[in-house]
């Protein structure tokens, strides 16, 4: 039997938990007005006039303000010289000023008033008639579509190259609290190998990863719990019926949980039982590239480096090549920090160079339609002697998590 999979139940591990959260501190207003001082130093020298942030994670990430995408306009202004504007419904004024953790004005709309054309005229008040607007990425094409007509006499640009130069490289503080989520779901995927039995269902687990997170300390429940067993481990994103465990399955468990807004994506792939000479020559062949693509991550390098030495592991295994299955599927890795997904990515044709402060997921899944997948997901940060591991990597197929020294 894998050790540290199986011989416990969920009341049991649940009874035992306390909070992870530690001592890892918020992020404070003076790094928020850090974050928007280079945003403007950015937009300065690419001479962009102003920034439209929408209801978004960017909107969170310059303004601690969290607010839900709807119909109905609700964001912010950033020029590049002056002040930020908040832009809301009449109406949700009052709720809005409430809410707000980094103060500023706030400009209103009427239900049966234009917010797009709102936005144009903050714009031209404050950085003159025309120019270049960057508009958050995120933005509903209903609502860029109206900034469009109302603004004929501004450029758009696409807002990530602002947005996404300040995100990507994360500070001290940003990456502690990426570290105190990604110990958390660390112990909850521990837990979750414990209470494995014959019988059980991934919606059983998937229950259990939920309430695990919450008694950890996580903040909110988690975004995705995809748990899979045998044959539906092949396929990265899931499927769309529960399984029921059975001696021999291959098991995966991918989820993670945010705190102050920072998220955790760990995946451990293992075997309920014995693993078969298949399972095991493959899961080995994952923990190689995996341990390939880290060796990979330089500074200076480019995000593609990564993925090609993963690649490279496993297509000299014979599979592959390229996307095609058996073999790695997708891209190597991502960014992560208050998105699951974010900039950069480890895949072919993104040449981002690596630098301190950057996260990545870990993750070359090797997936063999028809019989299992295995995936194991770690997340590393980069610093100026190289990268650094957040979570320790699975051990090796017979003890994942490390039990025995």
């Amino acid at each position: 039997m894998t050790i540290g999979i199986g011989g416990s139940t969920a009341e049991a591990e649940l009874a035992q938990m306390t909070s992870l959260r530690g001592d890892a501190q918020p992020i404070d207003n003076q790094e928020r007005r850090a974050r928007m001082q280079k945003a403007q130093r950015l937009m300065t020298e690419a001479g962009i006039t102003a920034l439209y942030l929408d209801a978004s994670t960017s909107l969170f990430y310059f303004t601690g303000l969290r607010l839900h995408p709807s119909e109905r306009l609700h964001g912010a202004v950033l020029p590049a010289r002056g002040d930020l504007t908040y832009i809301c419904p009449a109406f949700e004024a009052e709720k809005t000023q409430a809410m707000m953790v980094l103060k500023g004005d706030v400009a209103t709309w009427e239900e049966h008033e234009d917010p797009t054309a709102l936005v144009i005229d903050l714009v031209q008040a404050k950085a003159g008639r025309s120019g270049i607007l960057a508009i958050d990425e995120t933005t509903p094409f209903f609502t860029f579509d109206g900034l469009r007509r109302a603004g004929n006499a501004f450029d758009f640009v696409n807002g990530s190259r602002i947005t996404g130069a300040c995100r990507m490289i994360k500070s001290p503080r940003e990456i502690a609290l990426m570290q105190t989520a990604k110990n958390i779901t660390l112990e909850v995927h521990k837990a979750a190998a414990r209470i494995l039995r014959p019988g059980i269902t991934t919606t059983e687990v998937e229950d259990f990863i939920t309430l695990a997170h919450a008694r950890l300390g996580a903040e909110a429940p988690p975004a995705f719990r995809i748990v899979l067993f045998g044959e539906a481990t092949a396929y990265p994103h899931g499927v769309p019926y529960p399984q029921t465990l059975k001696e021999g399955d291959m098991v995966l468990i991918d989820t993670g949980a945010p705190v102050d807004g920072y998220t955790s994506d760990i995946t451990r792939s293992y075997v309920f039982g014995t693993p078969s000479a298949r399972q095991r020559q493959i899961w080995d062949l994952e923990k190689a590239a995996q341990a390939a693509a880290f060796a990979a991550a330089r500074p200076g390098a480019a995000c593609e480096a990564v993925d090609q030495a993963a690649r490279g592991v496993i297509e000299a295994a014979g599979l592959g090549p390229g996307y095609q299955v058996p073999g790695l599927p997708h891209r190597t890795g991502h960014g992560i920090g208050l998105d699951v997904h974010e900039w950069a990515y480890l895949v072919k044709g993104d040449k981002t160079p690596l630098q301190a402060g950057m996260c990545f997921s870990n993750e070359p899944m090797i997936c063999l339609y028809g019989e299992f997948g295995v995936r194991l997901e770690d997340h590393f940060y980069m610093t100026e002697a190289g990268p650094r591991w957040f979570t320790e990597p699975a051990h090796n197929v017979d003890d994942p998590f490390h039990i025995q020294a």
